[in-house]
């Protein structure tokens, strides 16, 4: 066990990183963990792992055979599905942080291999021109505690669902304590008319909101 570790279980030990995208992120190791923080949010390994995890319990993983995740973070979300999941499938992994992508690497081995593919661009970007489709789509769009609104608009929506395969769900990581937001809510109605079961989950580790599309 590394120094800072064993010390991390008597005290957090932090450093910080500037980034142009996300402003100072925190990295603390606490308890012997390493977290990845914003200013105000987890970004990865701590609330945010078991949140995205209750997400994909929600699906049938062992028939998917390629994920798509917008908002890679520090790539917990690879690990849970590599560790708690057994996955060793296809996972195509959108982030358009450059700093964030390098802490993936150096601080939680997360890169590239031949089962992940990591792309450093806007996820908005990315779907509105990509053509191939996924049996899974993890979206976890956060800038700080926000999730940008142009995530939340009917056109970025309709990109998205040309990107899931027939038989394919989609786990959208929707709000932080702010669940009865107006355009969370027009976005539900929405997809509801596209003839997908949308399951809600308000509270997840009493604090997130997911949103899991399922084909009828």
């Amino acid at each position: 066990m590394k120094p800072t570790q064993l010390l991390s279980y008597i005290y957090p030990m932090t450093k910080t990183i500037a980034s142009k995208y996300s402003g100072i992120l925190e990295i603390t190791w606490h308890n012997g963990k390493k977290y990845l923080n914003s200013k105000n949010a987890n970004y990865s390994y701590g609330s945010l792992q078991k949140i995205l995890k209750f997400g994909i319990e929600q699906t049938k993983l062992k028939k998917v055979n390629s994920i798509l995740i917008l908002g890679m973070g520090g790539g917990s979300v690879v690990e849970t599905l590599r560790k708690d999941f057994k996955y060793n499938k296809s996972i195509t992994a959108i982030e358009i942080d450059p700093v964030i992508v390098d802490i993936a690497s150096t601080e939680f081995g997360i890169s590239e291999d031949e089962h992940l593919h990591i792309h450093c661009t806007d996820a908005y970007s990315f779907v509105k021109t990509n053509k191939e489709q996924y049996d899974l789509i993890i979206v976890d769009v956060f800038i700080d505690l926000s999730v940008p609104d142009q995530f939340l608009s009917e056109t970025f929506w309709d990109f998205l669902l040309r990107l899931k395969s027939s038989r394919g769900d989609i786990i959208f990581n929707a709000a932080v304590k702010d669940s009865k937001n107006e355009n969370i809510q027009q976005l539900i109605g929405y997809l509801k008319t596209k003839i997908y079961k949308v399951d809600v989950y308000e509270n997840v580790n009493d604090t997130n909101t997911l949103i899991i599309l399922k084909s009828l």
